[in-house]
């Protein structure tokens, strides 16, 4: 008996030294885009945390600027048998907030692959006066090997990005699961302002739940149609562009970029689906009348214009790819905002459930599966 004791003593003490990251770990980094690098809408910046080139694309503002030098959207592929992960950031310009976690406009968010999905792992920040530590997202793993997804920050700047793990440890990048190239351009709800984390945006979200790559080009409060964006996108090549194009700008700009914009879309990428999102509704209208009159001002005017350009003197529609579909990141309900204006987090995930089914449905015509 005292022996049978003994080994279950010894068994125990064994499995819990299996799981334990030494104290004292000594870390080995790796860059991350020396792995493999996801979500990126165009490759060869200078800078590979950079979505666009800005010494090629001009006729941005300083805020636009910073804002597609920001890596929103990109996620690296590893797998590692460490049983610690950490990140080392270096940061170029920094983003401050007040309706969104730093956790998500600053930090990281780990999924790792379980029974061959996606499953949340860990998440974390810095403070911004150790914005240069190692920063620990998980600890105490079993050591066995994971396949890795990193989300990197929505809303700052990336300079390096070290991944870092036991020295006597393996990582190397993987292949990715993610198929086909599906664009998402947008305002702040694209660019995922007011979610927790990085991966909790309604394009991410929308990744993960499709297996469908998602190439992200949210701009918060600059989603206007500007022609610079369009120049940028005409030279982004994918299966299918969704738009949210209608929540930046007024009812007034809607109608005078609106035909324009698609113009250029339609002549740059002809056959592809183009997908056009009417604006959520803002918890900001409930008691405000100015506000309410001019946020459903825009919603009518682009439910107007749809009307339009699908009716011809022929009955048919003059944009063959082109369609518009309606999100809803309440489901009835009015308790997810989180400042009146942005969902939270299960908004963002009503938005995505509600867009799945009608995307999917259009890609499915032009056998984007």
């Amino acid at each position: 008996m005292r022996r049978l004791i003994t080994i279950f003593a010894a068994a125990a003490i064994c499995v819990a030294a299996f799981g334990q990251t030494p104290k004292n770990v000594q870390y080995k980094f790796t860059e991350a885009s020396d792995l493999n690098l996801i979500g990126k809408i165009m490759d060869g910046t200078p800078n590979p945390y950079h979505r666009v080139d800005t010494l090629i694309y001009k006729g941005f503002t300083k805020s636009e600027n910073n804002q597609v030098r920001c890596p929103t959207g990109l996620a690296v592929l590893f797998k590692t048998n460490s049983t610690v992960i950490s990140v080392k950031t270096e940061w170029g310009w920094e983003y401050s907030s007040v309706a969104t976690m730093p956790i998500a406009y600053r930090g990281y968010d780990l999924y790792m692959k379980k029974d061959g999905k996606w499953l949340w792992a860990a998440s974390g920040a810095t403070k911004p006066e150790k914005g240069k530590d190692n920063l620990v997202l998980i600890k105490d793993m079993d050591g066995s090997e994971h396949e890795c997804m990193l989300y990197m920050p929505n809303y700052s700047e990336v300079y390096s990005c070290k991944i870092g793990i036991q020295d006597d440890a393996t990582i190397e990048a993987i292949e990715s699961p993610f198929r086909n190239r599906i664009v998402f351009h947008g305002s702040s709800y694209t660019h995922g302002v007011s979610t927790s984390r990085p991966g909790m945006s309604y394009p991410m979200q929308f990744m993960r739940s499709t297996g469908m790559q998602v190439l992200s080009l949210g701009v918060s409060g600059n989603c206007k149609m500007q022609p610079y964006f369009a120049t940028v996108l005409e030279n982004v090549e994918a299966d299918a562009y969704v738009f949210d194009s209608f929540s930046n700008p007024d009812a007034a700009m809607i109608r005078e970029r609106l035909v324009p914009f698609i113009d250029r879309m339609v002549a740059a990428h002809p056959g592809k689906p183009l997908i056009f999102q009417q604006t959520i509704y803002r918890e900001a209208r409930n008691f405000s009348v100015g506000y309410d009159q001019r946020e459903q001002a825009k919603m009518d005017m682009a439910t107007q214009i749809f009307k339009e350009i699908k009716a011809t003197k022929e009955g048919k529609k003059k944009y063959k790819d082109v369609y518009f579909i309606t999100p809803d990141a309440g489901n009835g309900s009015h308790e997810f905002s989180v400042d009146g204006v942005h969902p939270d987090n299960y908004g963002y995930f009503l938005w995505e459930q509600s867009i799945e089914g009608p995307i999917l449905k259009i890609l499915k015509k032009y056998k984007i599966k």
